[in-house]
């Protein structure tokens, strides 16, 4: 039978998990007759019973793995450690929060056993937040899309599932500084989203804030895009000969009638033109900041194998 990974990234879930591992089970229990799965479960440098939680888990559940990072490491480091460790013939995402309802995650591998999709994935809907910040989210997606130097599929996050070859092409990136949903769009394959309208937390408070969604945000359109570096190259070829011209101008005046007149919109462009200079200067900063990370090599992410559980899932013939 067919091994399906499933991969849980917690950080501090203790209160949602109990309530999430049952959920999960009820929802892929009418498949266990055509299906084998394994739990990968990640925890990212939990300080509270997280761990303790899977470590009981696993020795009831044999499907059930459990790959501790060394400390938190971030969601998407998480979620790339599951696709690594996972050795399932499909590798699907989901929190252990609840938001995202295991029910959908069912229906996800239905339709991948079908066949014609190499990638299974949720189309968020409605979901418990203002209607500011939906807004704020569509359009987020759809500049970064825009703007991107390769496909973003709308309204997609982590919450899919993906055939091995699938997984096994997003993992070739070598950015430390990984975006996963983005990844899966400038794979390709063939792709099928399921609408679906994400639920309340089961508990506990939310990890995620206004500061962590707009490191999330930036760090997609670094990931995704140079838009903002040809922006500077655009800006520049308008700006300097324009600049040039002022300061001839400028000169031309100062001459002519003591620097009145023409000589003040030459200070404007000039002013204008050193604004731009310094937001290059930013700009630049920030890709040659994630270049240099990503030279430099650090690990995306460090398994603490003394607090791991991570032997062989196993399958049914």
């Amino acid at each position: 039978m067919p091994l399906v990974s499933i991969v849980i990234p917690a950080f501090n879930e203790a209160p949602t998990l109990p309530i999430f591992y049952e959920h999960l089970c009820k929802a892929l229990k009418t498949l266990e007759p055509r299906v084998d799965f394994e739990l990968m479960f990640i925890n990212n440098g939990s300080t509270d019973g997280t761990l303790a939680f899977l470590e009981s888990l696993r020795k009831d559940d044999p499907r059930v793995k459990v790959a501790t990072l060394s400390r938190n490491f971030g969601y998407q480091a998480a979620i790339t450690a599951g696709l690594t460790l996972s050795t399932g013939d499909a590798v699907a995402c989901i929190d252990s929060d609840g938001e995202d309802p295991p029910s959908v995650l069912a229906s996800f591998v239905e339709r991948w056993l079908e066949g014609g999709a190499d990638v299974v994935y949720g189309v968020r809907g409605k979901r418990p937040e203002s209607a500011l910040m939906q807004l704020a989210r569509k359009l987020y997606y759809r500049g970064t899309r825009a703007t991107a130097d390769h496909e973003i599929v709308l309204d997609m996050a982590e919450f899919a599932l993906m055939d091995r070859k699938v997984r096994d092409a997003v993992l070739t990136t070598n950015s430390t500084f990984p975006f996963v949903r983005g990844q899966v769009g400038y794979v390709g394959f063939r792709r099928v989203g399921i609408r679906y309208d994400r639920h309340a937390r089961l508990g506990g408070k939310s990890h995620y804030n206004l500061l962590r969604a707009t490191q999330f945000g930036l760090g997609g359109i670094l990931s995704s895009s140079t838009l903002p570096l040809r922006l500077l190259a655009y800006g520049a070829a308008l700006l300097v000969p324009l600049s040039v011209i002022a300061l001839g101008l400028a000169i031309y005046e100062a001459a002519r009638s003591a620097g009145i007149g023409l000589a003040g919109w030459a200070g404007l462009f000039f002013v204008i033109l050193q604004i731009w200079l310094v937001f290059g200067v930013g700009v630049l900063a920030i890709y040659i900041a994630r270049i240099y990370k990503d030279q430099v090599g650090l690990p995306l992410y460090v398994i603490d194998r003394s607090r791991s559980s991570l032997e062989e899932t196993p399958r049914t013939v």
